[in-house]
């Protein structure tokens, strides 16, 4: 499967056996927006990418393992970016601009987490062509944790590009640790919470009153969507909120009071959008396809570059 990325932005992941980050690098900068609508987020430098506030661009999005704790892995990111003198002009000094996001991933009796040293290291390998699935942010993440981590199925980061009229690209990278299943397009369960004779269904299960082991903030769908679209910071923004139509999709339930679900949007804004509801269409198919991918094994990815400068 082809996965196309904007010139201009790389990504690099780090990991250990229990957790990793990704580093999503924008060194020239990138358009950028979020929208954070689950009960539960963990995030860093979101407010910044309101629309009225007045950052227009970012260095890098940073996603992770770990929880709060994660969130340190930015903190690496920042480290590299700086040597590298990148991130806005502050008289003789930069500051590089790093948004990020955090999954819940501490399932071992021990407290294992990507700290400063990892996110530097995503960094270093930002060069490479990047893999997906069960590396990165992705190495600690499950599905469909009802009935505890014992019967829930293991995911990943995954990725899809949709390629639109008049040479817009979009893809979208989506770390799927979500407390409800994924589904296929018709509706049936790919990955999720798992009974004696398969999967049990959490959104039925829910509604019929079976609560089962809820853990309050032990889940999150976080991610990123990028696109070589000629937009603004408001146009961003919106792609960041129409994008969570493709979680609810492929992920039921989703958004709830147990997910912190976050997503940004990046862009380079390098080529003119002809109708901005073929960005949209474009983020929901791509975000909606990467979540399945993060859960499907075996999926082989033919990295690709745009050609714009």
């Amino acid at each position: 499967m082809e996965i196309v990325i904007p010139r201009g932005i790389e990504i690099g992941h780090a990991q250990d056996e229990y957790t990793g980050v990704t580093a999503i690098l924008a060194k020239n900068g990138a358009v950028a927006g979020v929208d954070v609508r689950g009960g539960a987020p963990g995030t860093r430098e979101t407010d910044l990418l309101k629309t009225e506030k007045t950052v227009e661009k970012i260095n890098a999005v940073v996603l992770a393992g770990g929880s709060a704790y994660g969130l340190a892995a930015s903190c690496g990111v920042m480290d590299y970016l700086k040597e590298n003198k990148i991130g806005y002009a502050m008289g003789k000094k930069v500051v590089p601009i790093v948004s990020g996001a955090v999954i819940y991933d501490l399932n071992d009796k021990e407290y294992h987490y990507p700290d400063q040293k990892m996110g530097y290291l995503a960094c270093q390998n930002a060069d490479r062509e990047p893999s997906f699935g069960q590396v990165g942010a992705g190495k600690g993440a499950t599905v469909g944790k009802l009935r505890g981590f014992k019967y829930c199925c293991k995911s990943g980061i995954g990725a899809y590009t949709v390629k639109a009229a008049g040479g817009l690209v979009v893809t979208a990278i989506v770390v799927v640790n979500a407390f409800g299943d994924v589904v296929d397009e018709t509706g049936k369960i790919i990955a999720g919470a798992k009974g004696k004779d398969g999967f049990i269904d959490t959104e039925k299960t829910l509604v019929g009153g079976d609560l089962g082991k809820l853990l309050f903030g032990t889940n999150t769908t976080i991610g990123c969507v990028l696109t070589n679209a000629k937009i603004d910071k408001r146009g961003a923004n919106k792609i960041a909120s129409v994008a969570h139509y493709g979680l609810a999709r492929s992920i039921r339930p989703v958004h709830t009071d147990y997910d912190g679900d976050t997503l940004f949007c990046m862009s380079t804004a390098k080529v003119p959008v002809l109708n901005f509801a073929i960005l949209q269409s474009a983020a929901v198919l791509a975000v909606e396809n990467a979540v399945r991918n993060a859960v499907q094994s075996g999926i082989g990815y033919d990295i690709q570059y745009t050609d714009e400068e």
